[in-house]
């Protein structure tokens, strides 16, 4: 058995989730907008999703720009099967976290909680969605989930 589950953690799929800016106060920020439940919620909710389906899941959510650049090139040698973003107002702003997701050779499917094309006219563009696998918003939580399913659904495609 020990030779059987060093095998699934060599080829055990991975998955980098990348939050952005101010998705650390969901649950107390907007929640008519954005719902009660909070980050550590939706990663708990991913993570026995992702133990399910046998997928490694590295989190990050950060406040800044830099770091989420810095986390992006710090697997560019080892990138991970796939990555969810929800860049938040980088979003409409970041062409750095851009170019950095786009120097890694792995699909990434990006999420927001709310459906930006329905809000102010500003959050319509997001300079991530033309490279995107796909785009899920508006479903709340739930997009981190259907996010996991469409990255594994691609794998398995591929």
């Amino acid at each position: 058995s020990v030779c059987f589950a060093s095998f699934w953690e060599i080829f055990m799929a991975s998955i980098l989730v990348l939050n952005g800016p101010n998705l650390n106060l969901l649950g107390r920020r907007e929640p008519h907008l954005y719902g009660t439940m909070t980050l550590d919620d939706i990663e708990q909710r991913v993570r026995t999703q992702a133990n399910a389906s046998r997928v490694a899941i590295d989190w990050l959510q950060t406040n800044h720009e830099g770091v989420m650049i810095d986390h992006i090139h710090s697997v560019l040698d080892q990138p991970p099967s796939g990555i969810i973003i929800n860049p938040g107002a980088w979003t409409h702003s970041s062409v750095a976290i851009r170019d950095a997701l786009s120097a890694i050779e792995c699909p990434f499917v990006e999420v927001h909680l709310t459906n930006i094309h329905s809000r102010e006219p500003f959050r319509a563009h997001s300079y991530f969605s033309d490279q995107a696998l796909a785009v899920i918003a508006g479903c709340g939580a739930f997009g981190y989930e259907f996010a996991m399913i469409t990255l594994l659904a691609n794998l398995n495609q591929g």
